[in-house]
């Protein structure tokens, strides 16, 4: 069994966009209410993050853009940089928060560097749409960029970050794009339907860093088993050949069916899959080390704290039976603040305790998945050494 890091403060829920907004932190409150409820916590000691030194931030971000974060709550809608618009609103404390959600990955990175933990999670990390000099969707400060900077000063020069968010992970494949020591993979909705409209298959790096940015756009409307397909189908085959010595992990779970932004058609049990996936992965081409952050998720009551509480146990190796139910006491907690809100039962969105089933690609079918599939592989394998036809590699 791995040693595992859970980094949580009540103080991340001041990263909040406002009440009517998307990205609302009572998701947050709510799993970590739920992984209370079930045990999940336990004994576990949640390690206290501190908001991110400001030279940490420049991994990321230019000091331009840092003034301008600084600023926005003052200088109000005209101050640039993305700050502003809907999506990412200008509020008050904006640069005290979103820096503790980054000292909160990096907290996490810290543990894993320093021996302490073989393993870490931060469900209020994963705001991978920030830009070196741009707010972008919902995302101030890019924690994952930050952190694998970090990482690579501190002992590691081979790190692999896969992206399950429904939406591509734009800004942390920017921050690497040109660097081989980074292999970033994404697996998100195709962006010609959505949201950031970049993630094709045919970005894969540039210069020497050509194949370490692979992309696996998915048709709407892909469910679990067209998605553990794809997953399957082109992600361990790079791992095994770049041999990351950490994994780190963007795990947003608006790729449910019932989440409102985006069109894809995981389960809670997909969710539960991936996670489990992501760890036997880690044991086996990473070494064991694991960062995992949470991401996006939009249906705030039913899925996000049913998947993140299945994230955190599948980190601590206390994995909940999907046919687990729904504590009562927090249940009535949901009541209180939704009264109306039609709650789950159980753990699972039900596909039993086997999960979610697939077929392993290479048989021949030729569905839209596939064809993704397809053109992700050959976009990308020869540059590793590998067949793009061959179900083998």
């Amino acid at each position: 069994m791995s040693s595992s890091a859970v980094v949580w403060d009540p103080a991340v829920l001041a990263y909040n966009l406002g009440e009517d907004h998307p990205f609302n932190p009572v998701r947050l409150d709510l799993t970590v209410r739920l992984a209370t409820a079930l045990g999940v916590l336990d004994d576990v000691p949640l390690l206290v993050p501190e908001p991110v030194a400001e030279e940490d931030l420049f991994r990321a971000h230019t000091a331009e853009y840092l003034a301008a974060v600084k600023q926005a709550p003052m200088v109000g809608w005209d101050v640039g940089h993305g700050l502003g618009p809907p999506d990412n609103p200008v509020f008050t404390g904006m640069h005290e928060a979103s820096s503790l959600v980054v000292g909160s990955t990096l907290l996490g990175a810290r543990c894993i560097a320093e021996g302490r933990a073989d393993r870490a999670v931060n469900i209020a990390g994963g705001l991978h749409h920030a830009r070196r000099d741009a707010a972008s969707g919902f995302c101030v400060y890019n924690d994952c960029a930050v952190a694998i900077s970090w990482l690579l000063d501190h002992g590691f020069d081979r790190i692999a970050y896969v992206d399950t968010d429904v939406h591509h992970g734009d800004g942390v494949q920017a921050a690497f794009y040109d660097d081989p020591r980074v292999l970033t993979v994404s697996l998100h909705q195709h962006p010609f339907t959505l949201f950031p409209g970049t993630g094709y298959s045919a970005e894969i790096g540039e210069g020497q860093a050509q194949g370490s940015a692979v992309n696996l756009p998915l048709p709407p409307a892909t469910g679990d088993s067209g998605w553990l397909r794809a997953f399957h189908a082109v992600v361990p085959s790079l791992l095994a050949e770049f041999r990351p010595q950490v994994l780190v992990t963007q795990c947003g779970v608006d790729s449910h069916d019932e989440d409102p932004l985006a069109d894809l058609a995981l389960s809670v049990d997909g969710h539960r899959e991936i996670y489990r996936t992501l760890r036997e992965w880690a044991d086996t081409h990473a070494e064991g080390k694991w960062l995992a952050v949470g991401g996006g998720g939009y249906q705030l009551i039913r899925v996000v704290p049913r998947s993140w509480t299945h994230l955190l146990a599948t980190v601590l190796d206390r994995d909940v039976a999907p046919e687990t139910a729904l504590p009562r006491d927090w249940a009535d907690h949901v009541r209180s603040l939704a009264p109306k809100a039609e709650l789950p039962v159980r753990m699972t969105d039900g596909a039993g305790a086997a999960g979610p089933g697939f077929a392993r690609w290479g048989d021949g079918l030729d569905d839209p998945v596939d064809v993704a599939v397809r053109d992700t592989r050959r976009a990308v394998f020869p540059l590793h050494g590998l067949d793009p036809d061959d179900p083998r590699d």
